[in-house]
């Protein structure tokens, strides 16, 4: 018994060595590849390009509830991490074991800003680490504030619109400043899968998403239980009406 106990502990010990070497490695491969990106394009660069954009949007132009709802879909801690939330990291792990697959990542809002300023969208772990280093560069140079405006002029929101601005206009034919609540929850929940829900392409779809958006903003205290019944009811009619259809 004691030599098969000596033989499993020799057995952990060198699995936990492995792995450990293993990280290393990874995150030493994480960092090149953050260094070489900035190296080629430096982050203020990357920057300057979405600020530019003809239909860039400014954090003071977008409308609270708007704001909220994204944080709630996307990044309930975004105001309070430092770019990498180690508690959804944590989760994901849980549930991608659990699944034997990368089915959750756990990335913050600012890590899929790096994402879309450098790399691709392949789930490959090299590429999360670099997407990690970059994170924390963000949150040095930049406020909370600039990296959410850059975010949402950043993403894809279906129907060939890129930004927020774009989206808000095409989808409702208004400035981003005058969405109202219903309008707010409803473009929050689309950059999840933007060929699922674009209201144009899968209205129900959409509104499904949108009651997602509207119980995660109550649960985070952005709406109270009768804000959140208003909209709820909103959609549900919309739902109506499109089975009417």
């Amino acid at each position: 018994m004691d030599k098969m106990f000596r033989i499993v502990k020799a057995a952990v010990g060198m699995a936990m060595a492995v792995a450990l070497c293993s990280g290393f490695v990874v995150a030493g491969q994480g960092y090149k590849m953050y260094q070489d990106a900035v190296e080629e394009v430096s982050l203020e660069e990357k920057v300057e390009e979405i600020r530019t954009q003809e239909n860039y949007t400014e954090y003071e132009e977008l409308p609270e509830d708007y704001i909220d709802a994204v944080v709630a879909v996307e990044d309930k801690r975004f105001f309070r991490h430092g770019g990498v939330d180690l508690i959804a990291i944590c989760r994901a792990v849980v549930n991608d074991v659990k699944a034997g697959a990368f089915v959750e990542g756990g990335s913050t809002i600012t890590q899929q800003l790096a994402k879309n300023l450098y790399f691709s969208q392949d789930k490959e772990l090299t590429r999360k680490v670099a997407e990690v280093f970059l994170a924390l560069a963000l949150e040095q140079e930049y406020s909370k504030e600039d990296i959410f405006e850059l975010y949402v002029n950043s993403i894809y929101f279906g129907d060939g619109y890129y930004d927020v601005g774009s989206a808000c206009e095409g989808y409702f034919g208004k400035e981003t400043d005058e969405m109202n609540q219903y309008e707010s929850t409803l473009l929050a929940g689309i950059p999840n899968a933007p060929s699922k829900y674009a209201p144009t392409k899968n209205p129900d779809l959409a509104a499904q998403r949108q009651l997602q958006v509207v119980r995660r903003m109550a649960a985070c205290g952005y709406f109270s239980e009768e804000e959140a019944e208003t909209v709820a009811e909103t959609v549900a009619e919309t739902l109506a009406a499109l089975a009417l259809n």
